[in-house]
């Protein structure tokens, strides 16, 4: 494997810039998850990285070479779109030979065979070696691709929304597989995704990505508890942040400056009121969720999400007392304060 090393990338297609003065390293071995919203670039960066998409400004280096006029085959890149772009008469055993059967691999047949057998297994699809590819579930199938890109053993492996068009089991099922695959493999990988929970469980690093630039990158922890302004934090948690003005819940210090103040599930203190209390909020209703509930409340005219004990003994309409404890401060700008 090896470390790939983007600097100052730009890439803009008319007077959209897709891409801006983008600065990233990935390390050997480690997987980095690029996540952000519809056009916020991350399928041009990865385009960019196989050599798809040549930079108007920039270079992209894998393990320290320059790529500025390499081809994408000179690359040594896999990359697993969304869709699965399985050849349809083939069986999955011929799908997944098919990149060693370049001339330009000259590998011998036991040894390629052995390579078949060994990525089908560690997808879990070696039970249907012989099938066509149009007789897999969908799932099957986005194993089978994934296998025919880990087989080559190129330097990086570069995946665009893989697991986007399965169901939520499947996802679910297939985001383990992947993590221990890539972890098993010691591979550097790059995958870009709009999901949060994609990006929270498998992620050694998350970038998050908008309108072109790399805003902020970091564990998942830090993302998630350390967001560098308002369009980071609104990118984790679930439920969404609440973003408040100040003075709207009781608050021990409010920062100078403050414009708006980011209330996560665990920022947020709810007690019932007792003994004739009037509370500062009102249950609006409750989403039920089996082990937890999402309690909608609402606060002088404003509306918040929270997680809540299942066994919370309120009811839409009831009045309860609502109080922040340590949440994020944000300025004007947008910019984290505290």
């Amino acid at each position: 494997m090896a470390e790939v090393t983007l600097k100052g990338v730009t890439r803009s297609f008319g007077d959209k810039r897709a891409v801006d003065s983008l600065d990233l390293h990935i390390a050997d071995g480690e997987f980095v998850v690029l996540l952000g919203p519809t056009g916020a670039g991350k399928t041009t960066t990865l385009r960019l990285i196989a050599g798809l998409e040549k930079p108007d400004a920039g270079t992209v280096e894998i393990g320290g070479r320059p790529m500025n006029g390499a081809s994408p085959a000179g690359r040594d890149v896999a990359f697993v779109f969304q869709q699965y772009s399985l050849y349809p008469h083939l069986t999955v055993y011929e799908n997944l030979a098919f990149p060693l059967r370049s001339p330009a691999r000259r590998m011998d047949k036991a040894t390629l065979d052995a390579r078949v057998r060994q990525v089908a297994k560690m997808v879990r699809i070696d039970h249907k070696l012989e099938n066509r590819s149009t007789r897999l579930s969908g799932g099957e199938m986005q194993r089978v691709a994934i296998g025919r890109a880990l087989v080559r053993r190129p330097s990086i492996y570069l995946m665009d929304e893989p697991l986007s068009s399965l169901d939520a089991k499947l996802r679910g099922e297939l985001r383990l597989e992947l993590k221990r695959i890539q972890k098993e493999l010691g591979a550097t990988l790059l995958y870009v995704t709009h999901d949060q929970i994609e990006a929270m469980t498998m992620a050694d690093r998350i970038g998050i990505l908008a309108e072109g630039k790399l805003v902020q990158i970091g564990t998942p922890r830090e993302i998630y508890a350390n967001p560098a302004n308002l369009h980071v934090a609104a990118r984790l948690g679930q439920p969404h942040i609440n973003l408040v003005p100040p003075g709207l819940l009781p608050d021990a210090a409010t920062p100078a400056g403050t414009r708006t103040v980011g209330a996560r599930t665990e920022h947020l203190e709810i007690a019932r009121t007792e003994g004739g209390v009037a509370g500062n909020a009102e249950v609006d209703w409750i989403e039920h969720l089996g082990d937890q509930n999402h309690l909608h409340i609402k606060v002088g005219g404003h509306k918040l999400v929270t997680l809540a004990d299942p066994d919370l003994p309120v009811e839409a309409g009831d009045r309860i007392s609502v109080r922040l404890r340590q949440p994020l401060y944000f300025g004007s700008d947008g910019q984290r304060l505290a």
